[in-house]
């Protein structure tokens, strides 16, 4: 019998599961209810969230008093763009995904090879593509 189907029959968390348990997940949503959505995803995959964060300046803070080891970035928050956030996630080597209701073509070029996904989003699409770029690091 393979390992997953064991591991479904009794119940034991599958790889996919404890990929994301334990990790400090950075939020960076400016939508209340988008932010409790995400939220609510991570927390339940076992994450601790960090945040959620409605400005850059106070992601940016978050991001300099907390351990951090991954990020969801709306790309406009609050009529500002999140690269300077998405910049200091790159030269910490963090793994990060884009949350937004943009076109992902609309990512600047250098942030556009990063994971995207455009709201309205299921929690299977998102967790998906978070632990895709969790997987990546």
């Amino acid at each position: 019998m393979r390992e997953g189907k064991l591991r479904a029959i009794v119940g034991m968390p599958s790889e996919e599961e404890e990929l994301l348990k334990g990790l400090r997940v950075l939020v960076v949503e400016d939508q209340a209810p988008i932010a409790l959505q995400l939220e609510d995803m991570l927390v339940e995959s076992e994450c601790q969230v960090v945040g959620p964060a409605s400005r850059v300046g106070q992601a940016l803070r978050l991001l300099g008093e907390n351990v951090v080891d991954a990020a969801v970035l709306d790309l406009n928050v609050a009529g500002e763009l999140v690269y300077p956030v998405a910049d200091a996630l790159d030269a910490r080597g963090l793994p990060y995904i884009f949350a937004t209701g943009y076109d992902p073509s609309d990512v600047s070029g250098r942030y556009g090879h990063r994971n995207i996904v455009q709201k309205p989003f299921s929690r299977r699409v998102f967790l998906e593509a978070f632990r895709a770029t969790v997987r990546q690091n």
